[in-house]
């Protein structure tokens, strides 16, 4: 899952390699690659959704497509618009779409949890599963959302890392498909305004960055008395925040990939700048619901509550996902955001925004 941020240059001295290639995802510009002989393989699929397991080497005669994504990755969800656009414009031509999903959380590695999600979010095109992260090895990939674009002849012709550059990444579609055939000729690019979880983030109100809330690589936690790992601790709010500051309230234990809620209420305050707020949150066990309210600035959030909650900031969480919680009608400022839970097993594991 990408991040950005205003100050990538101090995280960058403080996170694993793997992070640190994240963060720079969304700031990565469109890149061309020169045709080259590569072996990049479907082979280590663990399973498939909306087709037969498919090799690339039996696709050579078509141009593919491979979307790496990770169903809770907004960054990624803000371009399946466009990837799921070109999968049916294109089909007659010539091109094969294929998702990989690699995922990034342990939960994202169940089948049925994939499979809920490929169905909600309407992909018709072949899915390779990639729980075991061999696909995404023989890609050498480090990124959600990537997009690697593969010619007649099994060339990578074209990479594209972040989101964005979609009107270029459409015309080289369209350059592979003339190659593949003097009969394809050249669609209008496609201009869409996605609504919802895919609309396209405001990056001009946007200063905080993704921030996970695991011991593995939260930034700004400022309960008192700091972090105490894989341990049930009653935390506390500080008097205040500071922007992209955040806190819990209640009996938490945090571990190295989510904050998981001990007794039955518990809160976290969060001060945040951008239009909109996500947060990954699971259940806990399976088959549970957990009853949440969400605030900002001490009020409920009216016209500003995202898809997730009602306008008195009611929601519930049912499976593990990114859940919607703020879409801002007005003005873009520094505010609090709160969510209470109101019943325990609740496990929250990163915040979004957009």
């Amino acid at each position: 899952m990408s991040k950005r941020t205003t100050s990538i240059r101090a995280l960058l001295f403080t996170m694993p390699a793997i992070f640190i290639a994240i963060i720079l995802v969304a700031v990565t510009p469109v890149q061309f690659i020169p045709e080259q002989e590569n072996k990049p393989s479907l082979e280590g699929a663990t399973g498939w959704l909306n087709s037969s397991p498919l090799k690339l080497e039996k696709l050579r005669g078509k141009v593919v497509l491979i979307d790496f994504w990770t169903y809770t990755c907004i960054n990624w969800r803000r371009t399946l618009p466009y990837v799921r656009d070109w999968a049916s414009k294109y089909k007659d031509q010539g091109l094969v779409v294929i998702g990989v999903h690699t995922p990034e959380f342990s939960f994202e590695k169940e089948l049925g949890n994939i499979s809920n999600a490929n169905k909600e979010m309407d992909i018709s095109y072949p899915v390779a599963v990639d729980s075991g992260y061999e696909i995404w090895n023989s890609f050498q990939n480090h990124y959600w959302p990537a997009l690697y674009l593969i010619d007649a002849n099994g060339k990578i012709r074209y990479q594209k890392f972040g989101e964005g550059d979609y009107k270029e990444t459409e015309l080289k579609i369209q350059q592979l498909l003339r190659e593949l055939s003097p009969k394809n000729t050249a669609l209008q690019t496609t201009a869409i305004e996605p609504g919802g979880a895919e609309a396209a983030a405001d990056w001009k109100n946007l200063g905080s960055p993704e921030n996970y809330v695991g011991y593995g690589q939260t930034q700004g936690f400022a309960s008192p008395g700091g972090i105490i790992r894989d341990k049930s601790v009653s935390y506390s709010f500080p008097s205040g925040l500071q922007a992209n500051q955040w806190a819990l309230s209640g009996d938490w234990k945090i571990g190295r990939e989510k904050v998981s809620l001990i007794r039955k209420q518990g809160k976290l305050i969060y001060r945040f700048h951008s239009r909109d707020l996500n947060l990954i949150i699971g259940p806990g066990d399976k088959g549970n619901v957990v009853r949440f309210r969400i605030t900002i600035d001490g009020n409920i959030p009216g016209s500003s509550h995202g898809l997730d909650v009602d306008e008195n900031g009611n929601g519930t969480v049912k499976e593990p996902r990114m859940y919607q919680l703020i879409r801002q009608q007005g003005p873009i400022i520094d505010r609090d955001f709160q969510i209470e839970f109101l019943t325990p097993k609740a496990e929250v594991y990163d915040f979004t925004f957009g």
